[in-house]
Formats: C-alpha cells, sequence, structure tokens
C-alpha cells in the first residue's frame, strides 16, 4: 500500500517534536518521470529503521525480524513508536506517521523496512509529507496493506520503493537470493522463473497455469488486490497502462476476487496494461461445498479477454518464496518461458 518546506522553522519544530505536519505539495504526480528516483542499495553494516505503520505484530514476529536483520548483516534502528497498541492498528495513526517521517529523516537511518503489513497504511495517506521522502530518499520494503504506501510514495515523489518481504517474513534460500539480487548486489536482466512442475510446492494455490500467451514490456507497478480495490478513485492510484501489473491476495473467496477486479476494470486502466504477473493467491479456495467458481476459473474470466499476456504463478504473495520487485522499474513478462525479468535495477 505513496507525500512544505521542510527547512522552515516551523516544519523543523514540527520534526523535533514528533508531530507530523501535513504536505502542502502533494499535489504533484511524478510518477511518469523519464527517470525514477532511485534509493543507494544495502550495504553490510547499513542501518534500518524497523517501522510497523500498518497492524501490530507478535513477539514471534519480533524475534523474527531480529533474526532477519542479523542474517543480512543489517543494524537495525526501532521506530519510537514501533510497539505502540490501538486495536487492530500498530498505535494511532499520528505515531505510526511520526515513525514513517523520523525513519526518512533520521541520517542515520538507510533504508526502511515495515515489519509487517495488516491494515492501516490507507488511513495515513493525507498526511503523509512526501516532500520529506522525496528529499530523503532510502529503500523502503514490504507488501501486502504497505502496496498502499508503495503506490502513493512513487506517485508522488518518483522514488523507487520494494515490493517483498516484511522484517518479520521467512527468507528460504530463493526469496534471499531475490532479496539480495533487488537490494543488495543489484542484477540487471534479473529473471525470475515460475517454478517448474518439480519445484511447484503442494496445494492448488501453488500450480501455476497461463491465462494469455504473450510476451511484453513494460514499467513495474501493482501489489496486493485488497488494496489496490482500497485505492480505485483516490489520488493515490496508479496508472496501468503500458505496465506490468502484479497482482497477489490472501484469504480472499472467489466472489470477492471476482468483486475486486471487476472494480479495477470498470474504475481503472488495467484494459490497457502490458501484462499482468499473478503471484501466489494463497488460501483464495472457495469453501467446500458452496456454489462457487474456482479461484481459477475466476481469474480467466476476468482476466482472459484482454488481448494481453497473463500469467498465474509467479513467486510472490503472502507465501515465504516472494520475489522482491522495484516499483517503476522495466521488466519484461513471457509467459511461454514462464519468467518475469527485471531489465533495470532498482537501487544506486
Amino acid at each position: 500500500m505513496q507525500r512544505r518546506d521542510f527547512f522552515k522553522k516551523t516544519g523543523l519544530a514540527g520534526l523535533a517534536a514528533g508531530i507530523s505536519l501535513p504536505s502542502k505539495m502533494a499535489a504533484t504526480d511524478v510518477s511518469e518521470m523519464p527517470r525514477m528516483l532511485r534509493p543507494a542499495r544495502l550495504r553490510a553494516g547499513a542501518t534500518v529503521a524497523l517501522i510497523a505503520p500498518a497492524g501490530p505484530f507478535s513477539e514471534e514476529k519480533l524475534a523474527n525480524a531480529r533474526k532477519n536483520f542479523e542474517m543480512l548483516g543489517l543494524r537495525v534502528k526501532e521506530g519510537k513508536n514501533l510497539y505502540a497498541r490501538n486495536g487492530y492498528l500498530a498505535g494511532a495513526d499520528a505515531q505510526r506517521l511520526a515513525d514513517l517521517h523520523w525513519a526518512f529523516s533520521d541520517p542515520e537511518v538507510d533504508a526502511v523496512w515495515c515489519i509487517r503489513g495488516g491494515y492501516g497504511c490507507t488511513r495515513l495517506l493525507p498526511d503523509v509529507d512526501f516532500d520529506l521522502i522525496r528529499r530523503n530518499p532510502k529503500v523502503f520494503v514490504g507488501y501486502s496493506d504497505v502496496t498502499a504506501l508503495h503506490l502513493a510514495i512513487q506517485k508522488k515523489t518518483g522514488l523507487v520503493t520494494f515490493h517483498g518481504p516484511v522484517a518479520a517474513s521467512d527468507f528460504p534460500e530463493n526469496t534471499l537470493q531475490h532479496f539480495r539480487a533487488a537490494l543488495i548486489d543489484p542484477i540487471i536482466n534479473y529473471e525470475i522463473k515460475i517454478p517448474g512442475a518439480g519445484e511447484t510446492l503442494p496445494g492448488n494455490e501453488y500450480k501455476p497455469f497461463v491465462i494469455a500467451s504473450g510476451t511484453a514490456r513494460g514499467k513495474l507497478t501493482g501489489g496486493n488486490l485488497s488494496l489496490l480495490a482500497a485505492l480505485a478513485g483516490t489520488p493515490y492510484f496508479p496508472s496501468f497502462r503500458k505496465k506490468v501489473v502484479f497482482i497477489e491476495d490472501v484469504g480472499e473467496q472467489p466472489y470477492r476476487i471476482d468483486r475486486m477486479l471487476t472494480q479495477l476494470l470498470q474504475a481503472s486502466d488495467l484494459k490497457e496494461a502490458a501484462a499482468i504477473a499473478l503471484g501466489v493467491f494463497f488460501d483464495c479456495q472457495p469453501k467446500p461445498d458452496s456454489p462457487s467458481l474456482s479461484l481459477e476459473e475466476t481469474l480467466r474470466d476476468r482476466l482472459g479477454n484482454l488481448g494481453l499476456p497473463v500469467v498465474y504463478g509467479i513467486p510472490f504473495g503472502h507465501v515465504p518464496h516472494q520475489a522482491t520487485f522495484p516499483y517503476g522499474m522495466e521488466a519484461e513478462l513471457n509467459v511461454e518461458k514462464g519468467t518475469l525479468t527485471l531489465l533495470e535495477t532498482g537501487v544506486e
């Protein structure tokens, strides 16, 4: 789940007090600029801000995040409000927003990593200081509800952010490989393959299938389907025209998947996308004995007649095996080969 003159005395005073001030420069959309703003890559010993912009987390999730920082050789600096709680939110909106602004403004912080998704990022968008983020470009990583922040930040600042594992995610070998290739040791023309028959994990959700053949190139955008639908009609919603759109979701019945895709088809230019790369829609099969289309039937029905390449099973989503995608960078989807190739690196 994309935002005064910061150096004015009042802005500095507000930051020092930990108070979030609304941006006065958020009206300009810069995501269609020829050259995106790329952050510096992650290096050994880099300091990463750990924040919770959406839902609260468990002790187990926190322990997993700390383990991941150690494994990657990164230092962690926790947000002041990381442990705040407000029901299904990780603190009040002002607390979560203050941590987001702190993470981008602190000169000791090299990157910003969300500990988890959940719900709450869309609530922050009207008050995000996009000018602050634009002037302090840093690696920003997360997925799920963080989709809202990715799309808003890119549209309002042009900063390349990264749809990838949250800090508390598991890191099997392929996930770690993708993460390193995107953020630590960047690789141009990096190829992400759909798992072959022998590599496919158990469960219907992991089995790839072709909806429409073809090859196409375009800038990457997309994320969690529920968040894409929730952003439709807002100032933070992206254009899909001539782009490679990646989509995933979790825990949604096929009729809900149908409803959200229908909304995107009617409210956006999704039909004008270059290609659609579907991830793993985990736990999205119909309930037993319910009158329903299957997940596959639903996706074919909604996306099969658009006249553009569409494939299911790219390794990303609410699953341990996740690729890391740089928003705004050029990519190629080759359905026949079962590959999504990142043609550019998202970091300097």
